[in-house]
């Protein structure tokens, strides 16, 4: 009987321990990004997780596949949206397609400088369209890391505006990006991410558009010698959970994992000015030709289409983006 105890009792230490081990068991999270790990967006993403884990004392670990390994952009929202994707990240235009008030990120030269552009999706707006993520998407949206403006590489020089005229560029399928550079005499030509270096080297397409530092990032710089500094638009990276994965949070951590996601969005906007400065830099010891193009001019020819966007636009998104322009000047 005294021999039956002891088995007992061990079997229940054991089965105590197992069941604390258990319980300590992180749990593991998987982040999806576009961009490669050479990116200042993979940084950025690094950054999220390093601060979850700092947030939650390990308990929730993030581990960030760079490349398009768990989907393009639409791909991850959408198997967020069904619950078999942890996290994703994608650029605020694949958002619009399910939530058209957030259209108007896309129009071109909304904005004068990234205080604005920040400003504006850090606030209100941010809000708004976060409740509608989880309202219509199942899916939620906790921070806005950011590509921020965009200019041109191209095969050839783009120094006025008459040098767009004919030239096939790159856009996301964004039909205000596509209008702006229609407006200017150029032909948008909506390609996928990972179509792009491809279709350069083969000579489908002259120019491309992004960020400065994705011209180094993603190996353009080898094909498109020439950047033209245009800031014809500005690019946010919305990042986010799905709702399975949320409920897998403790309540109790639940806080501190959102704000430490938001933390670390907004160190990749730090890590993009870095990254653009030191690629502008890079890219002139390359021999990469940098000009500067009246930005007025591109502005003006764009006027026409911007105002008839604007007025598609729902009234309440449009106060919310000229409030941010007039306080953030």
């Amino acid at each position: 009987m005294k021999k039956l105890l002891a088995v007992l009792m061990v079997a229940s230490l054991v089965f105590c321990f197992a069941g604390a081990a258990s319980a300590a068991e992180p749990i593991k999270l998987k982040l999806g990004i576009n961009d490669p790990d050479s990116s200042n967006y993979y940084k950025g993403a690094k950054a999220i997780a390093d601060e979850v884990r700092k947030a939650t004392n390990g308990r929730v670990e993030i581990a960030v596949f760079p490349s398009g390994q768990l989907g393009n952009e639409r791909e991850m929202v959408e198997a967020a949206m069904m619950g078999t994707l942890d996290m994703w990240s994608a650029a605020s235009s694949v958002l619009a397609n399910f939530i058209p008030q957030m259209k108007i990120l896309d129009i071109a030269f909304l904005w004068d400088n990234d205080r604005q552009a920040n400003a504006c999706v850090d606030g209100e707006m941010g809000k708004l369209i976060a409740a509608e993520c989880e309202k219509k998407l199942n899916i939620k949206l906790l921070g806005w890391m950011e590509s921020g403006f965009r200019d041109v590489f191209a095969t050839r020089p783009v120094k006025e505006v008459k040098d767009f005229k004919g030239l096939k560029i790159r856009t996301m399928q964004n039909e205000y990006h596509m209008a702006a550079f229609n407006s200017f005499g150029a032909i948008a030509t909506p390609m996928a991410y990972n179509d792009v270096l491809p279709a350069l080297q083969q000579g489908t397409i002259d120019a491309a558009e992004n960020a400065i530092s994705n011209c180094i990032a993603s190996g353009y710089y080898e094909v498109t010698r020439h950047v033209t500094r245009s800031h014809h638009a500005f690019v946010y990276i919305p990042v986010g959970v799905s709702m399975a994965a949320w409920n897998k949070i403790p309540a109790d951590l639940r806080e501190p994992f959102a704000k430490a996601v938001a933390k670390g969005c907004k160190i990749q906007r730090k890590y993009l000015i870095e990254a653009n400065n030191d690629a502008t830099k890079k890219l002139k010891e390359l021999g990469v030709n940098i000009y500067d193009i009246d930005r007025a001019q591109l502005q003006k020819l764009y006027a026409p289409k911007k105002a008839e966007a604007l007025k598609k636009m729902d009234p309440k998104y449009v106060a919310l983006v000229e409030k941010a322009i007039k306080e953030n000047k």
